[in-house]
């Protein structure tokens, strides 16, 4: 995270109640202040924050590389709860360990950071960690809910109800603008790290999850990280319609394409 971004989180945390920790037998718990019991005390009870989610009546089906749960706080409140799992040739290997910290506190600053610049994610509010011997450990990440969001690869398939194919574009197009100035480069950005949402006055709105990866540098070029960004997301969106199909040609990603890096 760029050091003025990280002043930008402490000046945040401090104004909104910063992040605490909570220590429990066999890990720990960070959370917003007025989260941190709560979600301690559903350690306590269900001893995963993962375990509790999964069992609750889930409103909507969310995925990422395992199951996403949505679940309702005491007061109402709705959270989604991911567990944490590694990608890439060595997952089989690696699986759900991570050597600490985690990546989970770089996520939650930069959930707060990416805010505090103009740019569109989920509220990282609290994570867990359990002791899974060696230095590593295995992680719960929760974030709000966002109320009538979908992600791109299920509008995509012709599945975001009120949403089309072209307003999800033009929502992502903008979201990139943003990434591009800022200077953040997403290494993971496909069809299911975007989320889209109409507000309330009909706008379609594009949000960007999954941030513990993202490399971020203000002094890069903001054509060569809407480049990078761009690569990746259509790679994405070429293998999502082989996969599951869609109504996207080759001919309109090339136009988005040429638009996106006119943008930059």
């Amino acid at each position: 995270m760029p050091p003025d971004q990280r002043a930008a989180f402490r000046v945040t945390g401090e104004f909104e109640g910063a992040p605490r920790t909570v220590e429990f037998a066999g890990g720990d718990l960070t959370a917003l202040p007025s989260l941190l019991a709560p979600l301690h005390q559903i350690i306590e009870t269900h001893a995963t924050l993962y375990d509790w989610a999964a069992a609750m009546p889930q409103p909507m089906a969310l995925r990422g590389r395992a199951p996403v749960y949505v679940a309702a706080l005491d007061g109402g409140e709705r959270v989604v709860v991911r567990h944490a799992w590694h990608g890439g040739l060595l997952a089989p290997l690696t699986g759900d360990r991570f050597r600490r910290p985690t990546r989970a506190p770089r996520e939650m600053q930069q959930s707060a950071a990416l805010r505090d610049a103009g740019i569109p994610t989920t509220q990282i509010v609290g994570f867990a960690r359990y002791d899974a011997g060696f230095g590593c450990a295995r992680v719960d990440v929760v974030s709000r809910f966002v109320d009538g969001a979908m992600d791109l690869g299920m509008v995509l398939s012709g599945l975001g109800h009120d949403l089309s194919g072209d307003e999800a574009f033009d929502a992502v197009l903008d979201l990139l603008v943003r990434l591009a100035h800022a200077g953040v480069v997403h290494p993971d950005l496909n069809v299911k790290n975007i989320l889209l949402r109409r507000s309330g006055r009909g706008h379609v709105d594009a949000l960007v999850i999954d941030i513990d990866v993202i490399d971020w540098d203000p002094a890069r070029p903001s054509v060569q990280t809407m480049s990078r960004n761009v690569e990746r997301l259509v790679r994405s969106i070429r293998k999502w319609r082989r996969q599951f199909g869609c109504a996207v040609t080759d001919t309109q990603l090339v136009q988005w394409t040429t638009t996106a890096m006119a943008r930059a």
